[in-house]
């Protein structure tokens, strides 16, 4: 089994939660590349104390799965480039989900992700790794965006601070006219948390900081406020497996009361208040 030191946690308890769900005889996620990697690696999953029926990570997968397949379905040859991917396995997922292998796709991580993803991931001709930092620009020279540019930040928005994310977003609109970007929010508390470092010690531990979140108001503010935004579109959450995930809240994702309450509680799942996907300028 191979060793995972340098990967952080955050990628970790998502790999986790997503093999397990794949296990479970009433999955709603096919994700066999997730079950080997879990499998294949030395670690104590079981320090992460989550239930085992926990979906929320899951279905966020999923979220992006079917936002990028949307996006190739009117542009088949285009590069999808997954920031900060860490061990999410969406390439595969996409592969085998009938939208074409004519898509390339470009895995963007600090140096020991990408590293252990070469360890335990097969290669493809269609994939390539850039080993840098998302707030170093230098990889958008590497993206070729001739056929198009879908743009994935799955779990990676939340741990930067305001000014680089909207900075990352912003360069992004101006770097790719054409192309979409898709990311997820924690809810508003989770960032007022983080800014209290030693609340945030006394309730999250060692868990890194989330010291950005947008309200709803001001997601829908970034077509007017970020030069090359054209629209914002707000994604709900697929259908999920039980009372909560599969009836209550697709029914209250269209409750006017829904938009506004998640800014603060994260109705979704405390981690997860909102899916933003912006189009940017042709």
């Amino acid at each position: 089994m191979t060793d995972v030191m340098p990967l952080p946690d955050t990628a970790l308890v998502t790999l986790w939660c997503r093999a397990n769900e794949a296990r479970r005889s009433d999955a709603i996620i096919d994700d066999p590349m997730a079950i080997r990697l879990v499998d294949s690696i030395d670690y104590d999953f079981s320090k992460f104390a989550l239930p085992a029926e926990r979906q929320d990570l899951a279905l966020r997968a999923l979220a992006f799965d079917d936002g990028t397949r949307r996006y190739l379905s009117t542009h088949p040859r285009a590069t999808v480039v997954a920031l900060g991917e860490g061990m999410q396995t969406s390439f595969w997922r996409l592969d085998a989900a009938g939208v074409g292998h004519e898509f390339r796709w470009l895995t963007l991580d600090l140096p020991p992700n990408i590293e252990l993803r070469q360890q335990l991931l097969p290669d493809s001709p269609r994939m390539s790794t850039c080993a840098r930092s998302v707030l170093d620009f230098s990889w958008m020279e590497v993206v070729n965006p001739e056929d198009g540019v879908f743009i994935t930040a799955e779990g990676l928005l939340p741990y930067l601070e305001p000014a680089e994310a909207l900075n990352l977003i912003g360069e992004c609109a101006r770097r790719f006219p054409g192309g979409q970007m898709m990311f997820d929010l924690p809810p508003k508390s989770q960032a007022w948390l983080s800014s209290r470092p030693r609340l945030w010690k006394a309730l999250r531990g060692d868990w890194p900081r989330t010291p950005f979140s947008l309200t709803v108001g001001e997601l829908a503010r970034l077509a007017d406020t970020v030069p090359g935004v054209r629209a914002v579109h707000d994604v709900q959450l697929p259908r999920g497996r039980g009372l909560v995930f599969d009836t209550l809240l697709p029914k209250a994702q269209g409750r006017p009361l829904y938009r506004p309450l998640r800014r603060w509680v994260g109705v979704n799942w405390p981690t997860i208040a909102s899916l933003t996907l912006l189009e940017f300028d042709s």
